[in-house]
């Protein structure tokens, strides 16, 4: 009993870490303790909702599908560690010269506003640095800038707190996929290489390009894993809710008929082609702008790393080597190995457990509450 109970004091658990997608809500906690890092919850559940999580959608089915998961996983407390939705997340690059490195950020919050058309005053706008580039005869430090407007910030946070919840930090998605993602590159080796992180959701991928400690690209785009499902659908003239059926079975059910699954390979392989030639303008632009820096890795996180022809389009596309997302990898899963194989492949994780990782780094004591500032709540550096 006494060496149960000293084994229980050296155990750190870490707030919920909270992703609400567009087909998915996941939920992810860890607990740090002396011999590594134990899952101690996890669990999924499917949402269908459209660009916009109105108010509507989150009482019909974000906040039963929370509620659900807290009741059927063994989730320690109501601590939580989200992050806002993409489509609210305002996301620029931004260089100034040196001589202007003085007053960085009034330069960059003035920017912000006049791109974004925020307040200064009351909304929220952080930033990290990206490194220095040359421009001409010029260097410049180039920043990456994370914005929202504050009446989003307050009904993210009552929403949550409507479900039982207690918000102890919002984070940028980017932040946290690319906090995850260093855990792969800490040898010294990977120090010096940069890697891509891809995380293809239902409506939305995210880009983010960085080496360890330094994020230098990031991009959010409005092309996910749904436009597969809606190409087969124009394609075969058939609903988006039997594309996506006929698509997730096909693999394994060799009753399709040949034209229709040459159709449904076409329409995947084209969407597949699009997504990657707006990835590979991003890999264009790091490399153009960070000159000598190579990119030698991609690892593709998200709902859509299980269709297979992106990743062998991308592997093309990009040619760079591109595995697929294990973001519990390392873990122990003990407490909750059946069901994580229930889950199927976790890749899709990997924003949730970004998100639960911030509470290692930072104290989870400074509780975010509807009534303070919220101007030190967006936190876009990694912890």
């Amino acid at each position: 009993m006494q060496i149960g109970h000293w084994i229980t004091r050296r155990q750190r658990i870490l707030p919920i870490g909270l992703d609400i997608g567009h087909h998915a809500v996941k939920m992810v906690q860890l607990a740090i303790r002396d011999d590594g890092v134990r899952v101690v919850a996890a669990g999924r559940e499917t949402v269908d909702l459209s660009d916009v999580c109105d108010e509507d959608s989150w009482r019909q089915q974000v906040a039963p599908a929370i509620r659900r998961l807290l009741a059927a996983g063994d989730f320690k407390g109501r601590d939580v560690v989200s992050a806002l939705p993409a489509g609210r997340l305002r996301i620029t690059s931004l260089r100034l010269a040196e001589t202007e490195a003085g007053d960085v950020d009034k330069a960059l919050r003035k920017e912000a506003a006049h791109r974004f058309a925020l307040d200064p005053r009351t909304d929220s706008v952080h930033y990290v640095s990206a490194g220095s580039v040359r421009q001409g005869d010029e260097v410049k430090n180039e920043y990456i800038l994370f914005a929202s407007d504050d009446e989003t910030i307050r009904r993210h946070i009552a929403q949550l707190e409507g479900v039982g919840l207690r918000l102890v930090g919002i984070d940028a998605a980017p932040c946290a996929l690319f906090r995850n993602f260093e855990r792969v590159m800490r040898r010294q080796e990977d120090k010096e290489r940069t890697i891509m992180l891809l995380d293809v959701g239902h409506r939305y991928t995210t880009v983010v390009l960085g080496r360890t400690g330094e994020m230098c690209f990031v991009k959010q785009m409005a092309f996910g894993a749904a436009r597969f499902d809606e190409r087969v659908a124009e394609k075969l003239s058939v609903s988006i809710e039997d594309a996506r059926v006929l698509r997730r079975r096909m693999p394994s059910d060799e009753t399709v008929d040949p034209t229709t699954r040459r159709l449904v390979a076409d329409a995947l392989h084209g969407t597949a082609e699009q997504l990657a030639a707006e990835i590979a303008l991003c890999l264009r632009y790091y490399t153009v702008t960070f000159r000598g820096k190579r990119v030698e890795r991609a690892i593709v996180a998200g709902a859509g790393v299980y269709e297979p022809a992106l990743l062998n389009v991308l592997r093309h596309h990009l040619a760079v080597e591109a595995d697929v997302a294990e973001p519990l990898r390392g873990f122990d899963l003990g407490l909750v190995g059946s069901k994580i194989e229930d889950f199927g492949p976790a890749a899709d994780f990997a924003l949730a457990v970004g998100l639960t990782l911030k509470g290692w780094g930072a104290s989870t004591t400074a509780l975010v509450k509807s009534d303070v500032g919220l101007e030190s709540i967006l936190e876009g550096a990694p912890s």
